[in-house]
């Protein structure tokens, strides 16, 4: 038996890599950026994905609509969509020639910006209690199985009362996890990331897979996920 794909993930390695990269949408986006379909098609998606999930993510009386970007890169996510929905956004990015240029892409969004972590995931320790909305986008490969599943716990505890985690990841198509030894990460298959999101404590309330991407991509699917049992606050 070989060794799982999971067990060859090595930080550095990925952030060496990342931090070679250049700073912008076609960099972060391996080459998809923007002379291609994908950026658009993806935040018509992920707008699509949580405008469909409105009536589900109400905040609760007293609560601001926090969101938190994990992974964010440049900002992409919070720039384009993340901060249409949510009242003030938090970024976390280890990568510093990502952040330095963050801080440029975000500035006209002054009033919406929350705290930028430059940390990894697996060293994030949000506070409970504290957001509405988790995103997680294209970057949980860079986690082993049992990290994802404890970082997926503290997001879990993390939340507001009816706050809700998206995933949206690409899937493996073999029912196999693919490691990926340039950015050393993984793609995981779908039904693995079902079982550590049971793992984490929490239920899966929709998904949906990401339209209009070229074909030679991995399918790209979006993950809404919310606590097993209504956490004691």
């Amino acid at each position: 038996m070989g060794q799982k794909p999971d067990s060859q993930i090595n930080y550095a390695d990925a952030i060496d890599y990342w931090s070679s990269v250049p700073a912008t949408v076609d960099g972060v986006l391996g080459g998809y950026g923007e002379g291609t379909t994908v950026p658009v098609m993806d935040v018509m998606g992920s707008n699509h994905f949580l405008r469909k999930l409105k009536s589900r993510m109400v905040p609760a009386d007293g609560y601001t609509k926090r969101g938190v970007d994990i992974g964010a890169g440049i900002g992409r996510v919070t720039r384009d969509m993340l901060h249409k929905h949510c009242d003030v956004v938090d970024l976390v990015e280890p990568v510093a020639p990502f952040v330095a240029q963050m801080r440029n892409e975000l500035a006209p969004l002054q009033s919406k910006l929350g705290d930028i972590y430059e940390i990894g995931m697996q060293e994030w320790e949000p506070e409970p209690n504290t957001y509405w909305l988790v995103w997680c986008q294209w970057c949980v490969g860079h986690l082993p199985d049992d990290e994802l599943v404890k970082f997926l716990e503290r997001c879990r505890r993390a939340l507001q009362p009816n706050g809700t985690i998206v995933l949206k990841e690409n899937n493996t198509v073999t029912g196999t996890d693919d490691f990926d030894a340039q950015d050393s990460s993984v793609t995981r298959c779908d039904d693995k990331f079902r079982s550590l999101f049971e793992r984490a404590g929490l239920k899966l309330i929709a998904t949906e897979r990401q339209k209009g991407l070229p074909s030679e991509l991995y399918p790209v699917r979006m993950y809404a996920l919310k606590p097993m049992t209504t956490e004691l606050h």
